[in-house]
């Protein structure tokens, strides 16, 4: 498999973290109504906001996807109007970066739902780390604090890394992926 990213590469990432892009536009209201509930609740579905690089990358499974299709799904959900503005955009190179560090340990070279849930939890991490640089999480009592970690990154898990590969493997039995790279007998294995 050849390691540098290809046009179709390139085409098939920004698609995807556009279709993302749209759905992170259409989340952001979902997740201003369950903050009114309090107690972090919200929290529970902000791991959608990084499964745009955790889905491109198990499709491409090349170094530099999971960062390009965080950043472009950021991008497209600043240029629909996303509710944070530029902000979105950091956001993006963080989660992506995080995602992207977690596939490199790893060689590029596993695709399973461990691996994609260590990259959901990572991209949670640097979400909070940046939530912490623009300060409103320092604001929170310890308990609220530990209540919204703990829920963003099972988030992370269940949506970013549970979801997106289900939503990969359910395109490998349709063989939409064979489009942009062949299947190899790991892949034939994985579905059994």
């Amino acid at each position: 498999m050849s390691k540098g990213l290809k046009l179709t590469d390139l085409l098939v990432t920004v698609i995807v973290a556009i279709i993302f892009g749209i759905i992170y536009k259409i989340w952001g209201p979902l997740y201003g109504v369950l903050s009114t509930f309090g107690l972090q609740v919200e929290q529970l579905i902000y791991g959608m906001w990084f499964i745009a690089a955790t889905v491109a990358f198990l499709i491409i499974r090349k170094p530099g996807v999971a960062l390009l299709a965080e950043v472009a799904a950021a991008h497209g959900e600043f240029i629909f109007g996303g509710e944070w503005g530029i902000s979105t955009l950091l956001f993006g190179i963080g989660q992506g970066l995080a995602a992207e560090l977690i596939f490199a340990v790893f060689r590029y070279k596993r695709f399973d739902l461990f691996v994609v849930c260590l990259a959901g939890i990572a991209s949670g991490v640097a979400s909070l780390g940046i939530d912490y640089f623009y300060g409103y999480i320092n604001d929170l009592v310890l308990w609220n604090f530990l209540l919204m970690v703990i829920f963003r990154l099972l988030s992370s898990v269940m949506i970013a890394g549970m979801v997106g590969y289900t939503i990969v493997r359910a395109l490998e039995k349709t063989g939409a992926t064979s489009l942009v790279r062949p299947a190899s007998m790991e892949d034939y294995k994985a579905l059994e």
